[in-house]
């Protein structure tokens, strides 16, 4: 499991560069041939059998923010990039561009907060990072307008088998991958690790135009919900209980027959599996299976608590579920099954 190095790693959407360095160094110790595109993506070629063309997607990118302003005191104004969930930055530790420059998201006191502003969850435009700086030319000696900045947040193993870590979507989906490239399994498939998902899935669009592919399997970090006070039916995956498949989401209507013969081969190989039961959010899928003459996709997921915040959960069990249920639909599927 890669999992740890690259949770680690910074990569907001537009600037994977680490992750990307990360995974290729990793594909040459496995060696595994790979190019990277002109948009950024790593597109891997795994070796074997060959029934179909099959592409196999997890993205790089991760939710965060960027530097739109610095003002007259050193404090830094940002934007989000991507979905990001604006209820939980406030008092938050992040890393500020390639050096890393720790600082704090704030914003004023509660006591001197309005009744209408007590209790209630802040826009970004009244929050600001605090870098230990007095001035702005202080803070421009560290920052520049259009670095990228990412929450600290450490990986931590506890409980029963769970992750906590930032990234889990969709470091989880890589490290996935890059297990999967490992494996040097007899069976052809394009392990493509791609950039922007989370600003409208940029990478998987021409990722998926140039490979052209006849299935696509997209490992990915998903909305969890098992939480207190949610409704059985509500609950959209819930951690233990197996990789989530995606019957519709925002992007995608997804096969049924497909998606029914993926939980046959998981209960063939006895994998613990779920179905997603929301239609909320998206993923590459809703790209690649509209490129060309169209492909057939699969979203297999890890379910992830707290997901697009500074802090997510994961199971060890989910993820080693999505790891075999994708072994065994790729291995399958260029028997020809």
């Amino acid at each position: 499991m890669f999992l740890k190095e690259l949770t680690d790693l910074s990569g907001v959407s537009g600037c994977e560069y680490e992750v990307r360095n990360y995974i290729k160094s990793k594909l040459n110790e496995i060696g595994c041939e790979y190019y990277v595109d002109k948009l950024g993506n790593i597109i891997a070629h795994n070796n074997g059998t060959k029934n179909k063309k099959i592409m196999v997607a997890a993205h790089m990118d991760e939710v965060g923010l960027i530097v739109s302003h610095i003002d007259s005191d050193g404090f830094i104004k940002f934007q989000a990039v991507g979905g990001i969930d604006q209820r939980v930055l406030n008092s938050k530790i992040v890393l500020v561009g390639e050096n890393k420059i720790p600082g704090v998201i704030g914003s004023k006191a509660v006591h001197l907060m309005s009744a209408d502003e007590r209790g209630t969850s802040l826009p970004i435009d009244k929050l600001y990072i605090d870098i230990g700086t007095y001035s702005k030319a202080e803070t421009e000696k560290l920052v520049s307008i259009g670095d990228y900045i990412t929450f600290k947040s450490d990986y931590v193993e506890f409980g029963d088998g769970l992750i906590k870590a930032k990234a889990l979507d969709d470091r989880a989906g890589c490290s996935a991958l890059l297990e999967l490239l490992s494996m040097k399994l007899d069976a052809d498939f394009y392990g493509v690790f791609t950039v922007m998902e989370e600003v409208g899935c940029r990478g998987a669009i021409t990722a998926a135009y140039a490979l052209e592919p006849d299935y696509a399997l997209i490992l990915e970090g998903t909305i969890c919900a098992d939480m207190p006070e949610i409704k059985d039916h509500s609950k959209v995956t819930q951690l233990g209980k197996g990789a989530a498949l995606s019957l519709m989401d925002s992007s995608t209507i997804y096969n049924i027959e497909e998606i029914r013969r993926v939980a046959e081969i998981a209960e063939k190989y006895d994998i613990p599996y779920q179905y997603r039961a929301s239609s909320s959010g998206g993923n590459d899928a809703g790209a690649i299976h509209k490129s060309k003459e169209g492909a057939i996709v699969v979203a297999v997921s890890i379910p992830c608590r707290y997901i697009h915040s500074a802090v997510n959960v994961a199971s060890i069990n989910d993820y080693n579920s999505v790891v075999s249920l994708a072994k065994a639909l790729i291995t399958e599927k260029q028997k020809g099954e």
